[in-house]
């Protein structure tokens, strides 16, 4: 790492050449095991007041030396300490904080416009002996059932670590707790800070699977059930695995590449073990997210099958139940007919005139009675012959 321009700044062996730093232990030999992870758990919300600065922190032999109360006072510090580390923690930092940053470190101005654009894809860019690492954080909402997800931006040199969040998730208040709870792994650099960061947002990952998994069981339960808001349900939690799937899929290749890199430049070995376990539960993680979104798919073709037979059902009985009302219909229409024939004949023969035909007439009332029932049966008869009646 080119040596900053300060006077009292001494480069430390690890910024005399290019890359990662690799500290001795304070016991000469690498941890055995990495300190356990905290249990996932609802991140910490920035303060009241909306500071930038979260936390900041200068470190000598992975233990704590320093609170600096502002940024200068954390550089002032750090070239101090000429064997220190700077951690300093940020949330939604002004511009002008983060352009101080860049001047004292010489951060690169693309990585610090995309700190403060943020809306970036997960990725890992180097930038001399500097790297860029972009993660998108995710945590599980059990009141509303959905995927929140978070955006963190991480600037690694042979002194310092800078993060810069976007979102609720990660909690970094608990990885900072863990590590400096093991100052041995604390010791090893800013990148087994880093390490610590990325083991937190791939273990937060896990939560979330858990919850989608049991919102993927209720999906299936519904869509059997006939559920009329579970298409929008099922199209919804798809949008999330998109945006799920676009967090996870590229971690797997920057850790690779990231492997690649402790590799190159002589990163501690237990390091590099502890960054292979992250990789492969981002791969596993990756692979239960992708059968997720299969799954939903198939999900989403199952209802729409079960939509459209449900349809077609309802279709046919209300074209049974047409059919039923049309035959009762002609029936009615039929024996109004035959109905009809009798009392108009009636009705005439009902008129009070005197000289209507046939009054005075011995066969007029045998022949009406006659003429009634002769049209009523061939009116039943025709209406027979059709299946009216």
């Amino acid at each position: 790492m080119t040596e900053r321009p300060s006077p009292d700044r001494r480069p430390s062996p690890a910024a005399k050449r290019p890359g990662w730093r690799r500290p001795a232990s304070p016991t000469g030999t690498p941890p055995s095991a990495p300190p356990p992870a905290p249990q996932p758990g609802p991140p910490t919300p920035p303060p009241a007041d909306h500071r930038s600065v979260i936390d900041s922190a200068v470190y000598r032999d992975g233990r704590r030396v320093a609170s600096p109360a502002s940024l200068a006072d954390t550089f002032r510090r750090l070239r101090e300490e000429h064997d220190g580390m700077a951690w300093i923690g940020l949330y939604r930092p002004s511009e002008e904080e983060l352009h101080s940053l860049a001047a004292e470190f010489n951060l690169h101005p693309l990585a610090v416009e995309d700190a403060l654009e943020a809306h970036q894809r997960p990725k890992l860019e180097r930038y001399g002996d500097t790297l860029f690492v972009v993660l998108r954080a995710a945590r599980y909402l059990d009141a509303p059932e959905e995927v929140e997800f978070g955006e963190l931006h991480i600037f690694v040199g042979p002194d310092f670590l800078i993060t810069v969040r976007h979102g609720a998730a990660p909690d970094l208040s608990a990885v900072r707790r863990r590590m400096e709870g093991a100052p041995e792994l604390l010791s090893l650099g800013p990148e087994a800070a880093l390490y610590a960061i990325l083991d937190a947002v791939v273990d937060g990952y896990v939560p979330v699977v858990e919850g989608v998994q049991n919102d993927m069981d209720e999906i299936e339960t519904e869509v059997f059930r006939g559920a009329p808001e579970v298409s929008r349900r099922i199209y919804e939690l798809s949008r999330e695995m998109v945006e799920f799937q676009r967090a996870t899929r590229p971690l797997v290749g920057m850790l690779h590449s990231l492997m690649a890199g402790f590799a190159k430049y002589g990163t501690d070995e237990e390091l590099q073990r502890y960054l292979r376990d992250v990789a492969d539960h981002v791969t596993h993680t990756s692979e239960r997210v992708d059968g997720f979104r299969q799954a939903l798919t198939e999900i989403l073709t199952v209802n729409a099958t079960l939509l459209s037979q449900q349809q077609s059902a309802e279709m046919r009985a209300l074209a049974e139940a047409g059919f039923e009302q049309n035959e009762e219909i002609k029936k009615i229409s039929s024996w109004a007919a035959i109905l009809f024939a009798p009392t108009l004949v009636g009705t005439i023969y009902g008129m009070n005139f005197e000289t209507m035909p046939e009054l005075k007439w011995a066969g007029g009332y045998p022949f009406a009675i006659l003429l009634m029932a002769v049209v009523c049966v061939s009116l039943y008869v025709i209406f027979k012959k059709r299946d009216w009646l």
